[in-house]
């Protein structure tokens, strides 16, 4: 049987991240989820959108910062981020790719697109080496209640996307 500590700590962890979860809804695309022709995610007065002529634009303020390049290359777009890490723009019959951020992997795992604070697009996912030197054992965690980076939920790992320069 988990300790008390243990199960206290459990409990007020999945609290905390169901409280914060909906908040960060707006700028994270996960692995499965599509964004589909006039939806977008959103952080600040940063967008990024899948518009109805099948370009996905970055836009700052609503003035276009970046953009991929497939407008009216297709009808009744979308873009889906796949669960082999490659985020896609296919056109409505799903078999014709309009663009890709060629990413894709040979196995499969978590990703997420995060529209980011410094209004950076970001792919997120699993790890492609590590030294493995992890300690495996428990450890006690402590959630701020007013950290604004987002969270990332991958599998058993969680992780803080958060602008490493900011002071």
């Amino acid at each position: 049987m988990a300790s008390p500590s243990l199960l206290n700590t459990f409990f007020i962890l999945s609290a905390t991240l169901a409280l914060l979860a909906p908040s960060f809804a707006n700028n994270i695309l996960y692995s499965g989820e599509f964004l589909y022709g006039g939806q977008s995610l959103t952080e600040g007065s940063y967008t990024f959108t899948m518009q109805t002529d099948c370009n996905l634009v970055l836009y700052d303020n609503g003035r276009a910062i970046w953009a991929s390049q497939t407008y009216q290359k297709g009808e009744n777009c979308y873009l889906s981020m796949q669960d082999d890490g490659n985020l896609v723009i296919y056109d409505f019959t799903g078999t014709e790719v309009l663009w890709s951020s060629n990413t894709q992997r040979s196995t499969r795992g978590n990703f997420v697109v995060v529209l980011q604070r410094d209004r950076n697009v970001v792919l997120y996912g699993p790890s492609l080496w590590a030294t493995e030197t992890n300690h495996v054992g428990t450890t006690n965690v402590t959630i701020a209640h007013n950290f604004t980076a987002p969270l990332v939920i991958a599998g058993d790992k969680i992780s803080m996307v958060t602008d490493h320069n900011e002071k």
